[in-house]
């Protein structure tokens, strides 16, 4: 069932992605930022399930929402600090708007 939702689709190869990309951080930042990154990253997955078999979604979505922004910032600050190469953090700074823009859909059409 979970196949279903397209959100779950995406965030799945986001989430494979930036575990891609933390494992090639710095040790200095990889049990600090990365471990922080890993698990938002890891909470969006769990938030996406339980909207997916949950009636009331609008506090799920909302929080998938503030732990995406969350997210955007520690990718921005990984990119300053030269963690992450310019097309890495692009391309999975793109993703995340994009599970953005598919959070707000789901939440603007009943949850």
């Amino acid at each position: 069932m979970k196949e279903d939702y397209p959100l779950y689709l995406h965030w799945y190869r986001t989430l494979e992605a930036i575990l891609t990309a933390v494992e090639s951080y710095p040790r200095s930042a990889r049990f600090t930022m990365g471990d922080r990154t890993v698990v938002l990253a890891m909470a969006v997955m769990e938030d996406i399930l339980e909207a997916i078999y949950t009636r009331n979604r609008g506090p799920i979505l909302r929080k998938i929402n503030l732990d995406l922004e969350k997210l955007r910032v520690f990718l921005r600050l990984a990119r300053e600090r030269t963690y992450l190469a310019n097309g890495t953090w692009q391309r999975i700074s793109d993703m995340v708007e994009e599970a953005g823009r598919m959070v707000g859909g789901w939440a603007k059409s009943g949850g």
